[in-house]
């Protein structure tokens, strides 16, 4: 937060309030702001390999893996930076019927948008288990977040809308690798 200068001295803004006890409150919520100011962490600051500016065109091809859900085979990317997670399918105009993008979240909360997303997507939120939990249609252009209700969500799936429901996949099914399970192909990379 940056604070406008106003002019006023510290001991100007307190002649304001002749209650004494009004001023040590103002007084202390003043440091208080003070310190919350000087402890917070700009929104973009710089820092080594991440790029805060907003993607301004597709990403290329990123390297893939096998997915199978239930008896489906799907090939799809690996958005494993913090890059690659921000622009995932940003200015893409076709997805394949069997392709997709793969997400893996530190946290146990999932959320998507679709600024910068010319085609309506599909996502599905997994648990750490590879379960989904919830598959959710994303409208092109749609800044509007789609959260995850669940809070155990650590892999979502992103690929053609409708292509759960062409498949026959549904919440409950068990996601997984050419290489095994989602946490296990996911928390051995490098």
């Amino acid at each position: 937060m940056r604070l406008k200068k106003s002019g006023l001295k510290s001991g100007h803004i307190l002649s304001i309030f002749p209650d004494m006890k009004f001023q040590h409150a103002f007084a202390g919520l003043l440091i208080g702001v003070a310190a919350v100011a000087g402890c917070s962490k700009p929104q973009h600051a710089a820092e080594p390999g991440i790029d805060f500016s907003q993607p301004t065109q597709a990403q290329p091809r990123l390297a893939t893996i096998q997915l199978w859900l239930g008896p489906e085979r799907m090939t799809v990317e690996m958005a494993l930076t913090e890059n690659q997670e921000r622009t995932g399918m940003m200015f893409r105009t076709h997805v394949a019927e069997n392709e997709g993008m793969i997400f893996v979240f530190p946290t146990q909360r999932a959320s998507f948008w679709m600024k910068n997303c010319p085609l309506p997507l599909s996502v599905a939120y997994i648990d750490p288990d590879g379960v989904i939990q919830e598959i959710h249609d994303l409208q092109p252009q749609d800044t509007n977040t789609v959260f995850s209700a669940a809070a155990n969500i650590h892999f979502a799936l992103e690929t053609a809308q409708g292509w759960f429901q062409r498949h026959h996949i549904h919440e409950g099914m068990t996601v997984r690798t050419e290489r095994g399970t989602l946490i296990d192909t996911f928390s051995r990379r490098p």
